[in-house]
């Protein structure tokens, strides 16, 4: 008889994380709750949550796994509301519902035919299982993709989380840096069964790119804190299941465990954006500070790629990561650069190999420590790669040397069609307008 539970890498870092994340949370919640007529309940409720992942992600059984992530999602979603009276809470989590039962459904009747072909009702054994009938576990792994979706705030499914801003910032801290990854949790559980799949993979890299773009440019048009670091989410998301679909999933592992642990500390820190020290860099760059970069950036990446045990110029999906932590590095050292690019050089040096070393680190360990290396399968290059790489780099460029058009017809063009895609994406990015508190009174402590 197959265990219930089975305990890989996988399940490791996923149960270090909710927890790490759920003790945070509590203390932060201790002193943040204090007065709130609900105190008790959100202390009840957040072990349940935090139990209800663990046997998520360590069931081995598809009864018990679908029972625990119904569960869990149930208890967000009374998490999220937190106060029913409370009109604009009861209808966030009533849209968050609605996006959970759809993926809910999807993933229970995509488990059911995997069960039904193979015969089995343990995980493990439906991943080893040799399928004859191809078409029908494609249509079984595209279910399970839709779950994915919904679950992650991948668009067309993101309007449930950009609409999720009345939860109590504890709730959205572990939201954001827990709960919203199932969706990458689950591809990578079932990543053996994916990575036989290259059409699939490939759409899940088209979609989740189109979910990075698009979150990434909602969120530098948002004027509130906590709609910024939703979008931001919807844009690390997409990167994420972009992972995924390049084969890479330690990667995608990897990625989640950092946003987890950084997007908690943005929300639990919210309170104090205010204050924080800005600073503008120049645009465009001086040519002394974008050289002196671009060298920061191939020292970056030839630490990542030496810890991470990856090839630099590979012809493989690899290829579309090395590019996407080269901008990184490089941009984060033309942070640093900005002024005396010379004479801060060395530093930048150190400060973004250091930057390398630590992604790259992350990914072996979660590869090789954590027995995750059966995860790992770079796709061979195909067009969507390379144009995702071509894209990359003109943004990133346009972003740096293209913001102020000299001739006046190109400016004039330029300037209508900004504004067009500018009040398109911030109403798409907005809250669906019975989630929205527009005065306080509206608002019953």
């Amino acid at each position: 008889m197959e265990s219930l539970f089975y305990i890989d890498g996988l399940a490791k870092v996923v149960i270090f994380l909710i927890v790490f994340i759920g003790l945070i949370v509590a203390l932060f919640a201790k002193q943040y709750l204090k007065g709130d007529y609900r105190y008790g309940c959100f202390f009840f409720t957040l072990p349940l949550i935090i139990v209800s992942v663990i046997i998520t992600v360590s069931a081995n059984n598809i009864f018990l796994f679908l029972t625990s992530w119904f569960l869990s999602n149930t208890i967000l979603v009374a998490m999220m509301i937190h106060k029913s009276h409370w009109k604009s809470a009861l209808a966030s989590g009533k849209l968050a519902a609605k996006n959970f039962l759809i993926g809910f459904f999807c993933l229970s009747l995509g488990l059911v035919l995997l069960s039904h072909q193979t015969g089995q009702t343990s995980i493990q054994s439906i991943l080893a299982f040799e399928y004859e009938d191809q078409a029908k576990l494609t249509f079984a792994l595209l279910l399970i993709l839709i779950a994915a979706m919904t679950q992650s705030a991948i668009y067309p499914f993101s309007s449930w989380l950009t609409s999720s801003l009345n939860s109590p910032t504890p709730v959205s801290a572990l939201m954001h840096a827990g709960l919203v990854n199932g969706g990458g949790i689950l591809l990578a559980r079932f990543a053996p069964l994916y990575l036989n799949s290259p059409k699939i993979l490939t759409l899940i890299f088209v979609i989740g790119i189109a979910t990075a773009l698009i979150g990434t440019f909602w969120k530098l048009i948002q004027s509130n804190v906590k709609s910024m670091l939703a979008c931001s989410t919807i844009g690390q998301m997409g990167f994420m299941i972009a992972e995924c679909g390049l084969g890479l999933f330690p990667a995608a592992v990897a990625h989640l465990f950092w946003h987890g642990c950084f997007k908690s500390y943005l929300f639990l820190t919210s309170g104090s954006a205010a204050q924080e020290k800005k600073f503008n860099l120049e645009y465009p760059p001086k040519l002394t500070s974008f050289a002196s970069a671009l060298i920061c950036g191939i020292f970056g990446i030839l630490v990542f790629s030496i810890i991470a045990n990856k090839t630099l110029f590979s012809l493989d999906s690899n290829l579309v990561l090395i590019v996407a932590v080269f901008i990184a590095a490089t941009h984060f050292a033309l942070n640093l650069l900005r002024e005396k690019p010379l004479n801060n050089l060395v530093i930048a040096i150190i400060l973004t190999s250091t930057f390398g070393a630590l992604y790259g680190t992350s990914i072996h360990i979660i590869e090789s420590q954590l027995s995750l290396k059966h995860l790992y399968h770079p796709q061979a290059l195909n067009f969507f790669h390379i144009a995702v790489i071509c894209i990359f780099i003109s943004l990133w460029l346009s972003r740096l040397f293209l913001q102020n058009p000299k001739k006046e017809r190109f400016r004039l063009m330029a300037m209508h069609y900004i504004k067009m895609i500018y009040v398109k994406a911030l109403n798409a990015s907005q809250p669906t307008s019975n989630t929205i508190t527009a005065n306080r009174n509206q608002y019953k402590s």
